[in-house]
């Protein structure tokens, strides 16, 4: 018997913020599209990730709010969080967005395909017994989350941020093993809920991948708010308890607690799809491309966590974005993988973009580069808030700016001018004659930059 075959311009497998991206762009394009999710449209950016987990933080950000607000004058009582009612919350948000996107993917004509789907042509996937043929294919299967070896996830006492984010009951005590942006968000939401927590972090510092005086005050800050972190510390193992879990590290120290939040990173989702089967060019699950995102097989895109480099939402919808216009003839620029902004929602929040400081010297030499921080402490806005942080620019010599770095509350919120300074390769005196609002945080971006071109306002020069 003849197998069933549709046939479209385009095939995506996976519907997570890289798939429906692409998706929706080339529908907008005029091209036919088959969208092949085995859950849920929206993946795990939606369902799993950056909204619920931000959602959560909001909460917590609530509730130090009330437990703290004597200190603006205002007489309130802080009896308990009910995670219950916060995941009910939580849940409500993910909810709305989830029907407002497939509200979209229907109103744009793409043909949905629920099932788990297997690639096995170059531009064929098949999900159950019917195959889904395209003139192109683009891999958008994404990714999981990763362990370490010989440490088994139970989902009750050791558990990854998917069960973390359905937990009905605020834990006494903690552990997060993974001290990156998953876990200090974690980290820093059960805090405010009232957990004690430890992070256990094989690396010299929290938030790694960021600047080096980020880290520092993320540090600073989480000890004054009581969350305890040991840095350089490798785990060992983990034992289930009476009470919870006991963590050894390699020292040898143990550490006893509620629960255990294996929190050290996502791998790409590509075991068992049939990339390799079709002469995929891969590495350790990565999806290998070029600079257009095109596969070894020329008819073949992949976008997102599946392509090395910076897991990030808005980097899947940017590569999906990219990949329909070239497929449709647009001849779209190359994104620039280094001017992708990316923000830690912590208390506090770590936004930036482009090159940390040790990162431009590398690249440019020391005497290539210099730079500037502008302390909060001089932005009346940051004052009002009672937050603590800065801006810190990162320039080449009588160049532009190729780093904005920002610690503090709310200045996730910034990063969209400061994307727009490093991509548009800005240099300070581009940005010092921009008026800034008075008072915003946005107005020390402003600050920065008229330091750094040499006539500082609200700074010491």
């Amino acid at each position: 018997m003849a197998q069933a075959v549709q046939t479209f311009d385009l095939v995506v497998l996976g519907g997570g913020s890289g798939g429906y991206a692409c998706a929706l762009r080339a529908a907008e394009l005029g091209l036919s599209v088959a969208l092949v999710e085995e859950a849920k449209l929206g993946g795990t950016c939606l369902h799993r990730g950056c909204i619920p987990t931000k959602a959560l933080l909001h909460a917590g950000e609530v509730a130090d709010a009330v437990r703290d607000s004597a200190q603006f004058g205002v007489d309130a009582s802080f009896e308990q969080v009910d995670l219950r009612r916060v995941n009910s919350y939580k849940d409500g948000v993910v909810s709305r967005l989830y029907q407002g996107l497939q509200g979209l993917v229907k109103g744009r004509g793409i043909t949905v395909v629920q099932g788990h789907g297997t690639l096995v042509a170059p531009t064929t996937v098949e999900v159950g017994g019917v195959r889904y043929e395209g003139s192109h294919a683009v891999l958008a299967s994404g990714s999981v989350t990763k362990s370490l070896p010989g440490l088994e996830l139970d989902g009750e006492r050791v558990v990854s941020s998917w069960e973390a984010m359905q937990i009905e009951q605020v834990p006494g005590h903690a552990i997060v093993l993974g001290g990156g942006v998953i876990g200090v968000e974690f980290a820093s939401a059960w805090r405010s809920f009232g957990a004690e927590v430890t992070i256990i972090e094989a690396l010299p510092r929290l938030v790694a991948a960021e600047d080096v005086a980020c880290s520092k005050v993320v540090e600073r800050v989480f000890r004054k708010r009581g969350i305890a972190f040991k840095t350089s510390t490798a785990f060992s193992s983990v034992e289930r308890t009476d009470s919870g879990v006991r963590v050894t590290v390699e020292s040898g120290d143990t550490y006893d607690a509620d629960l255990l939040l294996v929190a050290v990173g996502r791998g790409p989702n590509s075991a068992g799809l049939g990339y390799e089967d079709q002469g995929i060019e891969m590495d350790r699950g990565f999806v290998l491309t070029n600079e257009r995102l095109q596969t070894n097989v020329s008819s073949v895109f992949a976008v997102g966590d599946l392509v090395p480099g910076m897991q990030l939402a808005h980097r899947g919808f940017q590569h999906g974005i990219f990949v329909a216009e070239d497929i449709a003839g647009l001849d779209p620029a190359p994104i620039n993988e280094s001017g992708i902004p990316r923000v830690t929602y912590c208390d506090p929040e770590v936004a930036s973009v482009g090159l940390s400081e040790e990162k431009a010297r590398e690249r440019y030499g020391d005497d290539s580069v210099e730079s500037l921080t502008y302390d909060l402490g001089g932005n009346g806005k940051s004052q009002i808030l009672k937050t603590q942080g800065f801006v810190k620019l990162v320039r080449q010599k009588d160049g532009p700016v190729v780093g904005v770095h920002m610690v503090g509350a709310r200045v996730g919120e910034l990063i969209g001018e400061a994307q727009l300074i490093c991509n548009w390769e800005a240099f300070p005196d581009d940005v010092a004659p921009l008026v800034h609002m008075h008072p915003t945080q946005n107005e020390a971006l402003g600050e920065a930059h008229l330091a750094l071109a040499g006539k500082p306002l609200h700074a010491h020069s």
